[in-house]
């Protein structure tokens, strides 16, 4: 994945404590649900195995592995697909502490998954209609401008070497 020279690969942060006992707590309900089946409500098994369905779908498709700095351009690698965005594209790059968010999005509804991991999808918000969100923290976001397409929103690991590698 990172065979050239130039490359810089940035894992998803790691969770906030927040979304981390989110997390913990989305992942006790399949468990109930099968604690349930094994109590004899026979009828839990299909919402728990469903759940679990649901939770590893977010994983696979929706929460993204790492990314990719290259010359010309920045990968998003999920498990199960990948999107590369052309740098040339990308018109601004900076960090954004929750206050300096709050200011740049206005009000914001989450369109996609969230929960198990972080927030994946679209975050629709007052001022910049469609977001791509991918953050896995409270904190410590990076905003992508981008000239013809809808700006991304995104935690990596290093989020201001991230930010330094990205805007060079």
């Amino acid at each position: 994945m990172d065979t050239h020279p130039s490359a810089k690969t940035f894992h998803l942060a790691p969770m906030s404590p927040s979304i981390r006992v989110i997390t913990l707590v989305l992942l006790a309900l399949p468990v109930s649900f099968f604690i349930a089946v094994w109590l004899g409500f026979r009828f839990h098994f299909a919402p728990g195995v469903l759940v679990i369905i649901l939770y590893v779908w977010v994983w696979l498709r929706f929460r993204p592995s790492c990314f990719v700095v290259r010359e010309c351009s920045l990968e998003v690698i999920w498990p199960m697909k990948y999107r590369e965005i052309a740098r040339e594209s990308i018109s601004g790059i900076r960090l954004l502490n929750p206050d300096e968010l709050r200011q740049e999005l206005g009000w914001s509804l989450r369109v996609g998954a969230g929960g198990p991991g972080g927030g994946f999808g679209w975050l629709w918000t007052k001022r910049h209609g469609l977001v791509q969100m991918y953050v896995s923290r409270t904190d410590r976001f990076v905003w992508i401008e981008r000239k013809r397409d809808r700006p991304w929103l995104v935690t990596p690991e290093h989020p201001e070497q991230f930010v330094r590698t990205l805007s060079a």
